[in-house]
């Protein structure tokens, strides 16, 4: 009688993989935030209170904070913030890039163009408003901070990442929504290095896109045909904020 009741009856048989990291007081976060900006679940009204038998918490973390969303605002000046986005703005169609062969041979790789014409040959186009990640298994080094950041005995970082080129593909080429990786930043790190910036990341939000860092367990989702879903606090001015992400999967 409810075709959406009856649908979720059918939805109920669908596969559901978790694509955040849970969070603790111990998680890493970006070595630019000040120590002490984490604080999970500090006990503000405890059992035996008179006033009311229950027990209350607050949260304090960065908006970069584990598995986060970015929004525009996060790097270009006039970008605008988390009110921008409505609930139905975290509902994508999901094509996952594997990059994990290339990686194991080169943790630097930076993904091109033409590893994007390479899925569309296998998967066909990357869909209008779709979420385009790339799946490197580096997810797999969590919650290890040196490890995350590819710290070498220099003290230089090394990650994968995305490069321009492949960034432009999916936001010009085709009509992709958002972006987003298993690595604590955008670019690669030979390609951070190179332009003295975080240049991939600030292309992505000046042009008004969203994206998800520190996603996870890419691995058991499909290449194509899964729906991704992101979901975070309705919090107004937010530049960034933690995130559930998970895919729907046949």
């Amino acid at each position: 009688m409810y075709k959406l009741w009856n649908a979720l009856e059918e939805a109920k048989k669908l596969r559901v993989v978790e694509l955040s990291h849970s969070l603790n007081n111990d998680s890493p976060f970006w070595a630019g935030i000040p120590e002490g900006s984490v604080e999970l679940c500090k006990t503000v009204f405890d059992w035996g209170n008179p006033m009311l038998e229950c027990l209350i918490q607050t949260f304090k973390f960065p908006g970069q904070f584990g598995t986060h969303i970015d929004f525009p605002g996060h790097f270009a000046h006039d970008g605008v913030l988390s009110e921008a986005f409505t609930a139905a703005d975290g509902i994508f169609p999901l094509c996952v890039i594997d990059l994990t062969a290339k990686v194991a041979e080169d943790p630097c790789y930076v993904a091109t163009a033409q590893d994007i014409r390479d899925y569309e040959a296998a998967y066909g186009p990357i869909p209008d408003g779709a979420f385009v990640a790339l799946r490197t298994d580096w997810s797999k080094r969590w919650p290890d901070m040196n490890a995350l950041s590819g710290i070498a005995e220099d003290g230089s970082e090394n990650f994968p990442g995305w490069s321009l080129e492949a960034l432009r593909y999916i936001y010009e080429e085709r009509n992709a929504a958002a972006n987003g990786h298993e690595t604590l930043d955008t670019d690669a790190s030979a390609e951070a290095a190179k332009a003295g910036d975080l240049a991939c990341e600030r292309y992505v939000l000046e042009k008004g896109k969203l994206q998800v860092e520190v996603l996870t367990n890419l691995d058991q989702v499909p290449a194509a045909g899964a729906v991704l879903v992101v979901a975070w606090p309705r919090i107004e001015g937010a530049t960034g904020l933690p995130v559930r992400v998970f895919a729907i999967c046949e």
